[in-house]
């Protein structure tokens, strides 16, 4: 009795947020995120993606005509008429948080897309408005850290609105057809927006690699198949939300810029290594030491989206093994970059990396992933697909940790002043 006592005990929470199944306490399961982790201070990691349960068996198996939809959630339809350019560089610009200026992202047909879409999809209506307003309660009270936000009536909204569309998306993927894979990766595409507002990269990443997951899985483009002969996509219209991720990556990290009212001098600097002052030393030390890393994953990123375009485009089987070709090209491209940043990274402090050095890391491993769902579909690709996914929540985790500790010493060490 004692013996399976202490089993109970120990037993593995499986239910409730992230951040309560690694600390094993019951939690609350409030959504967005629990009241357990807010009240304590915590920041609450959210809860599985619920694009989880989305494979290719689920939506192929079974007689496609006897797959019921949720009731009011139907196919997407063309309504352009009814979505101004307004509204379209809006959403433009409320993509990614990444950076603090106004910065093309080049994502207008992503947003139009979902601006169309969300005038017939409930969750995507209810996401589109959790989007917009945690992003302009973002640009009102400030980037506050997570335990310090300011419970305002657009924020509570916010969080409202994105509990509505992760409900209804929830319903929508227990008993999904064919014709609502697209509604559901745009559902993607602003969660992943969405989660960068609330500066949980961990919640974000999870998004990204279901996401992919989905693309990958349902072959959103042309492939070769077991006998190297070209196959067509299963859907070519699915959105590609490996593009869409790639353009909020490109986007200038604000991170590496220095805080205002900071001392920059190294004779100031102080022993505490999550101060403004020390991010500061490393943003500089990034630019003296790799000053060219960016720009040259930028390069690569764009002649990744130019890869990834013939691919959607490819018809005959002699084009799909010279862009195979080209993605192995891309791949050492890649490998060399991450070579060469770990010849250049030799300075500064090797146990907590630079933020701007965290971001690169995760881009160059969504490069990869991009790259590696592209053409091929194996065994082998499975499981360097795998390998890469374990890797990209890895340093999604580790970029929410740098992230919160710098914002918090930032916050506090204002305070003093």
């Amino acid at each position: 009795m004692v013996g399976n006592a202490i089993t109970c005990k120990r037993r593995k929470v499986k239910t409730g947020c992230a951040t309560c199944r690694i600390r094993r306490v019951k939690c609350d399961e409030a959504k967005p995120f629990c009241q357990k982790c807010v009240n304590t201070g915590r920041t609450c990691d959210g809860y599985e993606s619920p694009f989880r349960v989305l494979t290719r068996e689920t939506i192929n198996g079974g007689n496609t005509a006897e797959i019921k939809l949720v009731s009011g959630l139907q196919p997407v339809r063309s309504t352009f008429a009814q979505t101004t350019p307004r509204e379209i560089d809006l959403l433009n610009r409320y993509f990614s948080i990444k950076t603090i200026f106004d910065v093309e992202l080049g994502c207008d047909q992503e947003a139009r897309r979902i601006l169309e879409a969300s005038l017939v999809e409930p969750s995507l209506k209810h996401a589109v408005s959790s989007l917009k307003a945690l992003r302009e309660d973002l640009e009102t009270t400030g980037d506050w850290p997570a335990s310090f936000a300011q419970q305002t009536p657009s924020h509570n909204n916010g969080l409202r609105q994105y509990n509505l569309a992760l409900v209804g998306l929830a319903s929508k993927l227990s008993s999904l057809g064919p014709d609502s894979l697209d509604s559901a990766l745009l559902c993607c595409q602003v969660f992943i927006s969405i989660e960068q507002v609330r500066k949980n990269y961990s919640a974000m990443a999870q998004h990204i690699i279901q996401g992919l997951r989905i693309m990958h899985e349902y072959r959103a483009r042309p492939y070769l198949d077991a006998d190297n002969n070209i196959a067509s996509a299963h859907h070519r219209k699915v959105p590609l939300l490996d593009v869409f991720v790639i353009k909020i990556f490109a986007a200038p990290c604000k991170f590496a810029q220095a805080p205002p009212d900071v001392d920059t001098s190294e004779s100031a600097l102080s022993l505490d290594r999550n101060s403004p002052r020390i991010q500061h030393f490393e943003a500089r030390n990034l630019r003296t030491i790799a000053p060219n890393m960016r720009s040259e994953l930028t390069r690569i990123a764009t002649l990744t989206l130019e890869f990834l375009d013939q691919v959607s485009r490819v018809e005959s089987t002699t084009d799909a093994l010279q862009l195979l070709t080209e993605r192995e090209v891309l791949l050492n491209s890649l490998k060399s970059w991450l070579f060469d940043l770990e010849m250049n990274h030799t300075h500064g402090f090797h146990d907590l990396e630079p933020i701007p050095v965290c971001f690169l890391r995760l881009f160059h491993t969504i490069l990869k992933i991009a790259l590696l769902g592209a053409l091929q579909f194996s065994p082998d690709t499975h499981t360097a697909l795998s390998t890469e996914y374990t890797q990209l929540q890895t340093l999604a985790n580790k970029v929410n940790e740098r992230l919160r500790t710098y914002t918090t010493s930032y916050w506090n060490n204002a305070g003093r002043k």
